[in-house]
């Protein structure tokens, strides 16, 4: 037995792995052990590597094992580990607090761990802010058509993908549901604006009706990731603020997947020239080294909370709150974000990778070829229902991780692949793509799965 299918064995009979069927992993999509990643790659125990075309579930901006934070990590812990900021606060802490409102206009930041946790944040906060302000009636929420917001129980309420959903209805108090602006949906002689401004007018006229019991709209910016990184036009967004302004309802905006320069601009919201109540952040805030989530807001929204009384105070908290470490990652990350000019060197890749990726969008079985900054997406028309678990097991044969979201390819690789780490993404994602198509003939004799959220 190699060290590969050793790691393999311990890990099948000890771990639960996430979002996985676990019987799968038997045969039909066998476990990477991991032994060390640089850069794009991640390698093995027995020296094959695999470039991380998703960013490790869209979380690494700079690649792995980056000398800069890696060094900023080294020093912190010399320092300080970890120390509860219920009571107390560090450095770390209130340093990226402060760049992170100068960046945001949003001056206050609540943290969390992750995603789900910042959307469960925002959530409480909204609702709890309008409890405060004397309207207690204001608690339900809109989300849009295809919203991924997390899967806990209070992020599941304004997630609308059934899978992740229907096990735990009884346990969910469901959100209300608008049409997504997703461009895809354009009949003939429409643009993408054109969806935008439908989609829009349903929500306005639907907050119309129903302000008065409405605490916030919760949508992802430019790219709902999960819904197979279904893209609008940013008119969306700032139909959206209006019509929040109008009918006094919070705005939240997740950023989670979106943040950090992948759509083309530091915050995805910017190129609508809005800004939110609410702002969720995690993924890309630590460079993909560390969890951490955070939830940015307005002065009016903390005001609410401010008062001698400790039940008007927000009372949500966990043990590791602010960590100093997972604080310093996400300073080091900024730092490299102004220090490389990112936003700009991306644009430049992102046009390289556009020319290297050309004969995957000119296949001829791609539907919807689009892109939006450093995030690629195309349709495969293909009659397989597994068409993703399949094209994952053919992406690894070519050394690439590329996990499909039904049948929506997509890669969102980290911002510093090269040339040739480009050319071999291109080619292994073709190549994996004709393989996939190739086992038609052979049907499918299993269900569906979502593989890549």
């Amino acid at each position: 037995m190699g060290r590969n299918d050793d790691w393999r064995r311990r890990s099948l009979a000890a771990v639960w792995h996430p979002c996985t069927q676990m019987k799968l992993h038997e045969q039909q999509l066998p476990l990477v052990p991991v032994a060390r990643a640089e850069g794009v790659w991640l390698h093995d125990h027995e020296g094959r590597r695999t470039l991380d075309g998703i960013s490790s579930w869209w979380v690494n901006l700079f690649g792995h094992n980056h000398p800069a934070i890696r060094e900023a990590l080294i020093d912190q812990l010399n320092t300080l580990d970890h120390v509860m900021l219920a009571g107390f606060t560090h450095a770390p802490v209130v340093e990226l607090s402060e760049r992170l409102g100068a960046l945001t206009g949003l001056g206050h930041a609540f943290y969390g761990s992750d995603g789900a946790s910042a959307t469960e944040i925002a959530l409480k906060m909204s609702a709890h802010h309008w409890r405060n302000a004397g309207r207690p009636a204001k608690c339900k929420f809109v989300g849009i058509a295809g919203g991924y917001h997390g899967e806990t129980v209070g992020a599941l309420a304004v997630t609308d993908i059934a899978l992740f959903r229907e096990a735990y209805a009884p346990l969910v108090r469901l959100a209300a549901t608008v049409p997504s602006p997703d461009a895809r949906q354009a009949a003939a002689g429409e643009c993408a604006a054109d969806v935008a401004e439908r989609a829009a007018a349903t929500l306005d006229a639907w907050l119309a009706e129903h302000a008065d019991e409405t605490a916030a709209v919760i949508a992802e910016p430019l790219v709902q990731c999960a819904a197979g990184m279904a893209m609008h036009d940013p008119l969306y967004l700032k139909r959206l603020r209006e019509s929040c302004d109008r009918h006094r309802v919070h705005l939240v905006l997740d950023e989670i997947a979106v943040g950090f320069g992948r759509t083309g601009s530091l915050f995805a919201h910017q190129q609508a020239g809005i800004r939110p109540d609410f702002l969720c952040l995690s993924k890309g805030l630590t460079g993909g080294t560390l969890p951490l989530s955070a939830v940015l807001t307005t002065d009016q929204v903390y005001a609410a909370f401010y008062d001698d009384e400790v039940a008007r105070g927000f009372l949500h908290s966990h043990s590791y709150t602010g960590n100093p470490l997972a604080c310093r990652a996400a300073l080091a990350t900024l730092d490299l974000i102004e220090q490389t000019d990112i936003i700009a060197a991306n644009r430049a890749t992102a046009e390289r990778l556009a020319t290297q990726l050309a004969p995957l969008t000119q296949h001829p079985r791609i539907r919807h070829a689009r892109r939006q900054g450093m995030i690629f997406a195309w349709d495969v028309a293909s009659s397989l229902p597994d068409f993703a678990r399949r094209y994952a097991r053919h992406a690894l044969a070519q050394g690439l991780l590329l996990r499909p979201i039904g049948h929506t390819l997509y890669t969102m690789p980290p911002y510093v692949i090269d040339e040739a780490e480009g050319d071999h993404l291109a080619r292994g994602a073709l190549a994996a793509l004709d393989a996939t198509l190739a086992e038609e003939g052979e049907g499918a004799r299993s269900a569906p799965v979502v593989d890549g959220v």
